[in-house]
This record gives C-alpha cells, structure tokens and sequence, in this order.
C-alpha cells in the first residue's frame, strides 16, 4: 500500500490527466497498484467536473 503523500500525489496525477483531455490509458500505475484506485478516482472526477462522462 502507499503512504499518504504517494496516494496525494497519485490522485492529483490523475486530476491533472482528466482535466487535460487525456485518455485514462496514460495512467502511470498498474493494475494491481492501489495507486492506481487514486489516480482513477482524481481522473474521474476531473472529467465529471469538466463534464465529459467519458473520455473523448
């Protein structure tokens, strides 16, 4: 599992994808990462803001 910091810096990763339009296959973690849980969580929440239901 990830310390706090990494489980921060995975979501605003992911936040900072979803708000630049890019596809949710640019992320850096694999898929048995818990990392990953965070960057899917900040990239789908970025995109439901920007509001795009799924990536274009």
């Amino acid at each position: 599992m990830g310390t706090r910091e990494q489980i921060v810096e995975a979501l605003q990763k992911g936040t900072e994808a979803g708000q630049s339009g890019a596809p949710p296959t640019v992320c850096p973690y694999g898929r048995d990462d818990i990392l990953r849980t965070a960057w899917i969580k900040g990239y789908a929440a970025a995109r439901r803001k920007a509001g795009h239901a799924s990536p274009e």
